[in-house]
């Protein structure tokens, strides 16, 4: 399966010129947060395949006006072509916006999705805004990583794990990091991976 991982910061390439003949082998497209919504209708309408979400901390238009013709798969497990998806948008809380959570209350997220956890035998992928601690976030309380992440990829041991939030222009270029059996990729702007 092909997958074009987009988050935070739209392309040009795939905003202004775009060729959709291009992606035709594209099977799915995951947003990581914190993009348009106009320009994830537009991804799904040219690039004919499913567009699944999560939120960014900068999604707050999302509720009113949520990406046309795309699937928000967050604080929920999907199964999408035999892969087992676990959504979990928003970043730490640093101030008091939308889709900010404290460590507490993304654990609590994590708890209200145990059950469909052990039902499913784990999960496949993780997609999220944030990355997990130390594995490539960043020393600012906004973009620091969630603890529990670590906690539930070390018990899952997950193939994958989508997030975005710690732009690569920020001076990272660390976009794909090996964390035990989990690759973890920054889909920063867009990355086209198979799996």
């Amino acid at each position: 399966m092909k997958i074009l991982l987009v988050s935070d910061e739209e392309s040009p390439l795939l905003w202004d010129y775009l060729r959709p003949e291009k992606y035709t082998d594209i099977d799915l497209i995951i947003s990581c947060g914190d993009m348009k919504a106009d320009y994830l209708s537009y991804l799904v309408t040219y690039i004919k395949a499913p567009l699944i979400y999560i939120h960014g901390n900068h999604d707050t238009r999302y509720p009113v006006a949520p990406p046309e013709g795309c699937q928000s798969i967050d604080g929920t497990l999907v199964n999408i072509k035999g892969l087992r998806i676990l959504g979990l948008g928003g970043s730490q809380k640093y101030s008091h916006g939308a889709f900010q959570y404290t460590e507490n209350e993304m654990e609590h997220r994590i708890r209200k999705v145990k059950p469909r956890l052990w039902l499913n035998k784990g999960f496949d992928i993780l997609v999220s805004h944030s990355a997990a601690f130390g594995l490539g976030d960043a020393q600012d309380l906004c973009h620091t990583g969630f603890k529990c992440f670590n906690k539930l990829i070390d018990k899952y041991s997950p193939k994958y794990f989508f997030h975005g939030h710690t732009h690569l222009n920020y001076g990272r270029d660390d976009r794909i990091i090996q964390y035990k059996s989990t690759t973890i990729v920054n889909a920063f702007q867009y990355y086209i991976i198979e799996i």
